[in-house]
């Protein structure tokens, strides 16, 4: 059911990028078309119909006060469309996210990629998985790298000084440094897949950018812990804003 909504969510977002859609932009500069808001929409109808009694957070619609929100058993962390910056450019990279939190953990979560027809998803306990548009299943499992090259993922449009700070301190435990760029979520899912090795975001996320892609990356293996404590990423906080963090299929310590 969750597979065939996401997919529904997709192919409304792929009509609208196939047409020469207009942008406007929120408070924060941050772009929104009408796929967003069409998205969205269906999302909530189709998961409220199917499942009813869970709250929502999402991207597009206004969120609960932490006063309700704080105590909720279920909730679902929905971004309809992660990465409308790369849906702006048209270069395929931007996401379909679904997850579902109990209280302050991800239990489950749905990657969607319309362009390639991709779909990410883990659950707790039982692994992480990608099916391709053919229907071909595979378990996800994220590698370690060895002394020769690191490879990092790093946000296609909002890479830092930080970042790069960041790895040049870990230099001198590798022979190479690769760096690979990914819009939206996929660079959670990139890690989960093992094709690359660790993504420091040191910059600006909501919880709805993460929290699907969070629990397909720590069920293929791979850490995620806030830089600045090395505690884990929780959800439905008071703030929904996420700290800076990493996710890395290998011990920082």
């Amino acid at each position: 059911m969750l597979q065939q909504i996401i997919k529904q969510a997709g192919d409304l977002i792929l009509e609208v990028y196939n047409t020469d859609f207009s942008v406007d932009y929120k408070e924060d500069e941050s772009p929104l078309t009408i796929a967003d808001q069409k998205a969205n929409d269906l999302i909530v109808k189709e998961l409220d119909a199917n499942f009813s009694g869970i709250h929502f957070i999402t991207e597009e619609t206004k969120d609960a006060p932490y006063s309700e929100r704080k105590d909720w058993e279920y909730t679902w962390i929905i971004d309809p469309l992660d990465g409308t910056k790369e849906f702006v450019k048209r270069n395929g990279e931007f996401t379909v996210n679904i997850a579902l939190c109990h209280e302050d953990e991800i239990v489950f979560g749905m990657v969607y990629v319309p362009v390639t027809g991709d779909t990410y998803y883990a659950q707790k306990d039982e692994g992480a998985f990608k099916i391709s548009a053919t229907g071909e299943a595979i378990k996800l499992s994220a590698k370690k790298p060895d002394q020769d090259q690191l490879v990092v993922v790093a946000s296609r449009s909002h890479r830092s000084q930080e970042v790069d700070d960041f790895v040049e301190g870990m230099s001198d435990q590798f022979d190479s440094i690769e760096y690979r760029a990914a819009g939206s979520s996929l660079k959670l899912c990139l890690v989960a897949e093992g094709k690359a090795h660790i993504y420091p975001r040191l910059g600006p996320t909501m919880e709805w950018d993460t929290a699907a892609g969070h629990i397909v990356a720590i069920e293929a293996g791979a850490t995620i812990t806030r830089h600045d404590n090395g505690k884990p990423l929780t959800y439905n906080k008071e703030d929904l804003l996420n700290p800076y963090f990493i996710v890395s299929s290998f011990s920082l310590n």
